[in-house]
């Protein structure tokens, strides 16, 4: 019962470290996206 007990604990604590990891990711891609597009933008205007 103990050993199961922690393999769920280290289960959940490696997802939520993954969905961190991967929520980040998607920001920084976010990011270099708005930053592509403002730096288009710019050009078109100028």
């Amino acid at each position: 019962m103990r050993k199961m007990l922690l393999w769920t604990l280290l289960a959940a604590s490696l997802s939520v470290a993954a969905c961190n990891t991967v929520k980040g990711a998607g920001q920084d891609v976010s990011a270099a996206g708005h930053a592509v597009s403002d730096t288009a933008s710019d050009a078109q205007h100028h």
